[in-house]
């Protein structure tokens, strides 16, 4: 199946926005919408459609061929459904989840368990659950508080084990356990003696060790012998890597053998190619490279390990063939859909597959490819609304930035700005800059919601992957150390004269919104650069540098090296002197256009503290804030409600400042835990959806911080 190329960075250390669908739910909202000032106008699609949640989606087959789940809705919450492999018709709920929905599944290889994570109101102590389909059981394997658990394991050759990272004995580090699914039982297989992380095998044996270095680096250890992985093992040095390679170097798996281990590496090159290592001799052999982008995703055979194709990831996702034997049938499955194809399962036997297309103006499509047969059969859309609303194309622009970079961007315009299509617009529109999170991220090509939902309302919608950016090579992600604020802001400046300078944009009507970086991105713009931006929607931004590493979960201090490297020393009197500087929190009273900001209580990466200390500065200066808080949520807004509820508090905002067209608030507040303690008044229709309670400021959060 495909894989993604793993560069182990820590689990939940990226500042993004939590986990989004691609696409919506089937239900229906009866909010009334604005009627459109004429026919040329286009009917604006229902925000229930855009970002609830998906009718169905991740489409998996069991590696033994004998069921098919996906996830939907049961009474609005997603749940996964299991049914007949060649039937999904049949299929029935097998979890019972009723606060938050479950957002990802696995099949474990008994074939009867599909294993899930779930954490509580956001807080991201995810507890790790197995669900035996045929007796409907419901395990949590990991019923530790406080505690994060992390799949780290899964083998055909240990159906009824799992590897299971927990940091119960030190919050900073993961110790490794091989869990039962059907006793719960767990022996302790790797105490983690101060590493980032681990790398194990087929056979469940650890095999390497690894961690970053003081100056920022990165060094894969492997124990001296083959025992010696327990507390006091000795481990020696296999790869080390500098500060220049530390985000496009790291291990990606090992083949059937476990004697030749691939690893991703930019040594001596600009972009990740993919290597095979031989472990008995050390020596490299180079797989596959691209000149433009790292490597991306692999699929490999279920069984045999071998690697049959490699993805590369420019402004499109492009497919490198490997292995002959799989060419006909990525040809074949490349005629049914215009979009991405990604094969989301294999069967052990490999006779059957599930492939999903991501298509940019269109709902995801799944199938069930029988592969013996070479034939393919249409499961379902995650989203089949979208089909009677005219969705727009996304366009790939490569804007340069001043000092000569290549900015791989994303441009959707309203369909009624651009009738041939060109990515144009007739006259310059109002424009929404979206910046994505990370920053050690990227946007991409496909169905976004947020796109299609600005689009549709009016306004031109840019992505740009700033320097920093993953899937560039090492000289873009380098270019961006010690540049929050500095030049990685330039490259968003450089976009908007962009898209003024060949009449995309007003220059007087751009927004800059995002969330967790593009959360301080929007910050900064409001901050740095007031002048340039109409208006600022920061969700889950750091207003502070200085408290951001202040206060870091305890599971990212193995990284800290490397955010001291790239954004900078918060434990030196020089070094906080310098992070203070690109904090906006201590620029607020240059804060002269409307700012909405969007904050989850239990944040565990930006806490609550980002939000609140930059709205107590500006109404203490008298400078205007709307300021909206879930008490139940964390990085980002993952419950449906919520994020209804908030993307109905910025189309406001965004019209208001804007111009464009809006969806009013209607009842969206109403099954949502949403408060505005600030602002309500600013933005409009708010303040009278409101309850009185949900204009208070909770005296503390309701979750405990891990």
């Amino acid at each position: 199946m495909e894989m993604p190329v793993s560069r182990l960075l820590p689990s939940g250390l990226l500042l993004l926005v939590a986990i989004v669908f691609l696409v919506s739910t089937s239900c229906q909202s009866d909010l009334p919408v604005t009627t459109p000032s004429s026919q040329d106008e286009p009917v604006l699609i229902p925000r229930s459609i855009l970002f609830g949640n998906p009718q169905r989606a991740s489409a998996r087959l069991s590696p033994n061929g004998k069921w098919l789940s996906f996830l939907a809705p049961v009474n609005g919450i997603l749940n996964i459904w299991v049914g007949p492999f060649d039937d999904f018709t049949k299929a029935k709920p097998v979890t019972n989840e009723k606060i938050r929905d479950i957002r990802s599944h696995h099949w474990a290889y008994t074939g009867e368990h599909v294993l899930y994570s779930q954490d509580k109101a956001g807080n991201e102590n995810w507890h790790v659950y197995a669900t035996n389909v045929v007796t409907g059981e419901t395990k949590d394997l990991t019923p530790l508080e406080k505690v994060r658990a992390e799949i780290e394991g899964l083998s055909h050759k240990f159906p009824d084990e799992i590897l299971v990272g927990l940091n119960d004995r030190d919050p900073r580090l993961h110790d490794i356990y091989r869990v039962n699914l059907r006793a719960g039982e767990r022996e302790l297989v790797q105490i983690n003696h101060g590493v980032a992380g681990y790398v194990t095998d087929d056979d469940f044996r650890v095999r390497f060790a690894m961690n970053y270095t003081p100056e920022g680096g990165k060094v894969l250890l492997k124990p001296k012998t083959e025992s010696e992985t327990g507390e006091g093992a000795e481990w020696e040095d296999f790869v080390r890597v500098g500060t220049e390679d530390v985000m496009t170097t790291g291990p990606a798996g090992f083949d059937k053998s476990g004697n030749v281990l691939y690893l991703e590496d930019s040594r001596d090159r600009d972009t990740g190619a993919l290597m095979a290592v031989d472990l008995s001799t050390g020596k490299s052999t180079l797989v596959a490279e691209d000149p433009r982008a790292d490597v991306g995703s692999v699929i490999s055979h279920p069984t045999e390990k071998t690697i049959q194709a490699v993805s590369f990831t420019y402004s499109r996702r492009e497919w490198t063939i490997l292995d002959e034997s799989i060419r006909p049938d990525l040809e074949y499955l490349a005629t049914l859909e215009d979009g991405e194809i990604i094969i989301t399962s294999r069967t052990l036997d490999d006779s059957q597959w599930t492939v999903a297309y991501v298509l940019d103006d269109g709902p995801v499509k799944f199938y069930r490819y029988d592969h013996t047969a070479r034939k393919a059969h249409y499961l379902f859309s995650s989203r089949d609304e979208l089909e009677n609303y005219p969705l727009v194309k996304m366009h790939t622009p490569v804007i340069k930035s001043r000092d000569g970079l290549n900015l791989v961007s994303y441009l959707s315009l309203p369909a009624e700005s651009d009738a041939d299509g060109d990515g144009r617009p007739d006259a310059p529109l109002p424009m929404v800059l979206d910046v994505h999170g990370g920053p050690w991220s990227r946007d991409g090509w496909g169905y976004n919601s947020s796109h299609q939902w600005l689009a549709n309302r009016g306004y031109a919608v840019l992505s740009v992957n700033f320097r920093g950016s993953t899937g560039f090579g090492k000289n873009f992600s380098n270019a961006a150390a010690g540049e929050w604020s500095g030049k990685m802001h330039d490259d968003l400046l450089d976009a908007v004269d962009w898209a003024v300078e060949n009449g995309i944009a007003r220059r007087d009507k751009v927004a800059i919104m995002g969330g967790s970086y593009g959360g301080y991105a929007t910050l900064v713009g409001l901050t740095f650069t007031p002048d340039v931006f109409a208006c600022g929607v920061d969700i889950v931004g750091p207003s502070s540098l200085v408290t951001l590493l202040k206060n870091v979960p305890p599971y990212w201090i193995p990284f800290m090296p490397v955010m001291k490297h790239r954004v900078g020393d918060v434990d030196t009197e020089e070094g906080r002197a310098e992070l203070e500087k690109k904090s906006p929190l201590n620029y607020v009273d240059k804060i002269t256009r409307p700012l909405l900001i969007g904050q989850g209580a239990n944040d565990p990466r930006v806490t609550q503290l980002e939000a609140d200390q930059i709205v107590e500065a500006m109404t203490s200066k008298n400078i205007p804030v709307t300021y909206v808080l879930y008490p139940d949520e964390g990085h980002g807004f993952s419950g449906e409600h919520n994020r209804m509820s908030f993307k109905a508090v910025v189309e406001a905002f965004l019209a208001q400042n804007l111009e464009g067209r809006y969806q009013p608030v209607g009842n969206d507040f109403d099954e949502s835990s949403i408060l505005v303690p600030v602002g309500a008044a600013n933005v409009p229709g708010v303040d009278e959806a409101l309850s009185a309670e949900q204009k208070q400021m909770p005296a503390e959060s309701k979750e405990d911080q891990p």
